[in-house]
Parts: C-alpha cells; sequence; structure tokens
C-alpha cells in the first residue's frame, strides 16, 4: 500500500512540475512575442515620423510652397497607408502580424512620397490623392514580384531596407509620371528657395538622418538589428562627408539642397546590403552614393531633365533613384551567395514596371486638368500671399 501511495505521489509531482515547466515555457514564448512586437511598434512609429515631419520638411524647400507641400504630405500618407492594408487585408496574400503588415503599409507610403518628389508644386492638391490611390497597387504588384516572387520567377533578392522596390521604383514611377504633368511653361519657371525653406528642408534631413536605421531594421531579424542600425550610421556618415566634399568642389561653396538630399544618399544605397554589409563597406558604400547624388544634383539633374522634358523638382532620380540602384548592384559584391541572375531581375523588374506604371499613372493624373500656377501656396489656400 504505502509502494503505490509513493508512485502516486511521485506521479502528482511529476505532472505539477511538468504543467509548471509547460506554462513557463508559454508565458516565456508569450512574453518574447509582446516584446518583438513593442520593438516593431517603436521602429513603426520612428518609421512615421520619417515620413511626415522628414519627408514633410525636406519639401518645403521651395519657397511658397511650404503650406502645399505639408498638406500633400499628410494627404499621401493618409490615403496610401489604409489602402495598402485594405489591399493585402482581402485574403490572398500572405498573413502577417498587424504592425509587420502596418510597417509594410508606411514602406509603400514611402515609395509613394518619393515618386510624388517629383511633381512638388506642379499638380493640385486633390491630385496628389489620386496620384496615392494609382501608386499603391502598383507598389504592392511590384513588392510581390520581387521581393516576395509571388510567381516564382525571380527568386531570391536582396533588398532589405528597400534600395530597389521602395527608392528606386518610386523615384522612376515619379520621373515618368512627370512626363505627363510637366508642361513647356514649367519648364521655364524656376524653383526658388530661401534661408527659411531652406533650413526647414535640413531639418527635415535632419529627422530622416537619425531615424533612417529603424526604417532598415524595421523588420530584420533581433539578431541582425545591432549590425543594421550601425551600418546604415555609418553609410549616412559616409554619404554625408562625400557630399560636403563633392558640393564644395564642384560649386566652391556648400549648397544647402545638396546637403538636405545627397547627404541621405548612403542610408537609400545600403538598404539592399544593411543587415549584410561590414561596417568597412558600409562606409566604402555611403562615400560612393553620396558622391553620385552629389554630382548628380550639381551637374547632370539639369541635362535629364531637358532629356526628359520634364521637372523633377526634388531631384528624386539623384537622391533614390540612381543610389537605389547603386545599392542593389553593390549587393552583387557584398552579399556572399546571393543570385546575381535574381538581384539584376529584381532590378530590371522593378525599373521596367516603374516606367511603365509611372507613364500611364501620370496620363490618368492629367485628365484631370494641368495646374498653371505652380509652386505657389496662393492657388490653394486661404491667406496665402
Amino acid at each position: 500500500m504505502k509502494n503505490h501511495i509513493t508512485k502516486f505521489v511521485a506521479l502528482a509531482i511529476f505532472l505539477l512540475v511538468s504543467a509548471i515547466n509547460v506554462n513557463a515555457q508559454e508565458i516565456q514564448q508569450t512574453d518574447i512575442s509582446s516584446i518583438l512586437e513593442i520593438q516593431q511598434y517603436n521602429r513603426a512609429i520612428h518609421i512615421m515620423a520619417m515620413l511626415l515631419i522628414g519627408f514633410g520638411f525636406l519639401m518645403v524647400f521651395v519657397k511658397k510652397y511650404g503650406r502645399s507641400a505639408i498638406t500633400a504630405t499628410f494627404l499621401l500618407v493618409s490615403v496610401s497607408v489604409p489602402m495598402y492594408l485594405a489591399i493585402k487585408g482581402i485574403g490572398i496574400f500572405e498573413e502577417k502580424g498587424e504592425i509587420e503588415q502596418f510597417i509594410l503599409a508606411e514602406f509603400g507610403a514611402a515609395s509613394l512620397l518619393i515618386a510624388a518628389g517629383a511633381l512638388l508644386g506642379r499638380i493640385k492638391i486633390y491630385q496628389y490623392m489620386i496620384l496615392g490611390l494609382l501608386f499603391i497597387p502598383f507598389y504592392i504588384f511590384n513588392e510581390l514580384i520581387v521581393v516576395d516572387d509571388y510567381f516564382n520567377f525571380i527568386g531570391t533578392v536582396a533588398d532589405t531596407g528597400g534600395s530597389i522596390v521602395i527608392h528606386a521604383f518610386g523615384a522612376i514611377f515619379g520621373i515618368a509620371a512627370a512626363i505627363s504633368l510637366t508642361t513647356k511653361e514649367h519648364r521655364e519657371i524656376p524653383i526658388l528657395a530661401d534661408a527659411t525653406s531652406d533650413r526647414y528642408s535640413l531639418l527635415g534631413s535632419m529627422v530622416l538622418w537619425v531615424f533612417w536605421p529603424s526604417f532598415c531594421a524595421a523588420l530584420v531579424p533581433v539578431e541582425a538589428i545591432p549590425m543594421t542600425v550601425v551600418n546604415v550610421f555609418i553609410a549616412l556618415c559616409g554619404s554625408t562627408i562625400a557630399t560636403y566634399i563633392a558640393s564644395v568642389s564642384i560649386r566652391g561653396k556648400i549648397n544647402a539642397a545638396d546637403i538636405a538630399n545627397a547627404a541621405l544618399a548612403g542610408g537609400v544605397a545600403i538598404g539592399a546590403t544593411c543587415d549584410y554589409a561590414t561596417h568597412t563597406e558600409a562606409m566604402i558604400i555611403g562615400l560612393i552614393a553620396g558622391a553620385i547624388s552629389t554630382i548628380g544634383f550639381a551637374i547632370f539633374q539639369e541635362k535629364q531633365e531637358k532629356f526628359h522634358k520634364i521637372i523633377d523638382t526634388c531631384g528624386v532620380s539623384n537622391l533614390h533613384g540612381i543610389p537605389g540602384i547603386f545599392g542593389g548592384l553593390a549587393a552583387i559584391v557584398v552579399v556572399d551567395g546571393l543570385d546575381i541572375s535574381a538581384q539584376l531581375k529584381g532590378i530590371s523588374v522593378t525599373v521596367v514596371l516603374a516606367v511603365v506604371s509611372g507613364l500611364l499613372s501620370g496620363k490618368v493624373i492629367s485628365l484631370f486638368g494641368i495646374k498653371h500656377e505652380i509652386y505657389n501656396d496662393a492657388a490653394e489656400f486661404e491667406n496665402a500671399d
């Protein structure tokens, strides 16, 4: 009898300990998931600061268009984020966590703001909303092809921080759309800035600079976050140094537009390899990107605009387009074991789809009218004179 009691007690203790261990594991797993969600939430807020404050103030460099630029930024984000979430929520796409899906929507909004930068000041405020409605479906389609390889056509592409699918796609889309939305009269009107508008633009650039690591590290595995964050800051340091040197060397004096824009090119270019590159590689990528971007702004932008018969108001081709493609190509050298064919196909598909969708969207937006009084808040704002 005693033996049976002893066995029963031993079994009860064993079951109790097992239950405690299982509960402890479940609690630990829940705690880990909660911590990850909190971290993603924090980075999501950082990205929203980039979208509204960073991009918003970066685009107020046009002297009399500050109120319009900020309002357009509000509307573009307000249209794109819910639209992205609505499309991804229809049930045919891979299910993701709530915050993760929101961050992906923010990425789409960032690409849209880049595209809008090429058109800034030359379309009516409500036309920015139409731009957002047209842009997001095309952006998602490109994301499905290149990032998710939804159609089993591309393969695995290195583009963690979106050098290709966010920056290059947005810039090329905007340039293509501008072809139908830029008139001969537009090209004859100068884009003016003053000390105040330049200061606000530099403030926006610094906000982007500070939060850029959260953008690139938003969805990387936990163990890759430290390397990613440091790499992004190093690349930004490199592009800022290169921008100063190139700006002074080419122009003779510092140009505020160069500093506000090209200093960010390192963040654009490192995106494809931010979780793969060594710190030395990150610095090299940043230096090259800053130099390329500054040379583009100082020497080639005017020639590009004449060739395409457009105005690229914010110079998105030189800040996001060319550095984005450069970042995608840099992955071929940086990432060990990379499928080079897949990388090149990913870049090619992005470029082609951005051109085609941008041209189509520009045509559609032009049907709603061509703005004649450009770069001026007074056209649509009260008491703006």
